[in-house]
């Protein structure tokens, strides 16, 4: 009994510890923490269902905060990341656009993000958006090209548009009630569906890169 004991001990011993999911930030706005939707519904647990349905090992954490512009997403990326982060999606900037801000401003707070996760050696999803025409052209175009420049500056993977999916519905003329909440802001649980089927081979990609 004495000699079963010592060589299941030994075995136990050398099995390697099972390693822990990935923990995937989502780092955003209203659009990331699931504004106006039941838990289940959000960005967050459907991209996570998603991306375990293909056999990812992945936790999906949900840092998105509603009202949150560049600026709230760099004051609190640092601290962020270090309660454990493998990778970031990073998809801020709408707030950012409802005030006015200056591109360049959320530009600089971009680049801080990017500099914090390139730093701890976090791979990174850079998500974009479409600006409104209504601050004119100069700013529209320092707005949409600040998200794939600083991709391609620091070397991380990059998406046009959060919303790409149901503006492509919108251009098309389909029915928007079931793809948008009341407020015409945010993605309603379907709206919701369709993002993560848009955004998921993007964060598949961004999942090959994690180093651990």
């Amino acid at each position: 009994m004495a000699v079963l004991l010592t060589l299941l001990a030994a075995v136990s011993v050398a099995l390697p510890a099972p390693a822990a999911p990935v923990a995937l930030v989502a780092l955003g706005d209203s659009l990331t923490q699931g504004y106006g939707l039941p838990e289940a519904e959000g960005f967050v647990p459907q991209l996570q269902g998603w991306l375990r349905a293909r056999g990812h090992d992945v936790t999906v954490i949900n840092a998105g905060v509603s009202g949150d512009t560049t600026a709230g997403g760099l004051a609190r990326a640092a601290w962020t990341l270090d309660g454990g982060g493998d990778a970031m999606i990073v998809a801020l900037g709408g707030n950012d656009l409802l005030r006015g801000i200056d591109p360049a401003v959320s530009r600089a707070n971009l680049r801080g993000i990017l500099q914090i996760a390139q730093a701890r050696g976090v791979p990174v999803l850079l998500v974009g958006l479409p600006a409104p025409g209504n601050y004119g052209p100069e700013f529209k175009a320092a707005f949409e090209a600040m998200y794939p420049e600083l991709a391609a500056e620091f070397g991380v993977l990059h998406l046009d548009s959060f919303l790409a999916p149901i503006e492509g519905r919108a251009r098309d003329g389909r029915a928007m009630r079931e793809l948008m909440q009341p407020d015409g802001i945010h993605p309603s649980a379907a709206g919701v569906a369709l993002i993560v089927e848009a955004v998921g081979p993007a964060v598949e990609a961004l999942l090959a890169q994690v180093r651990r």
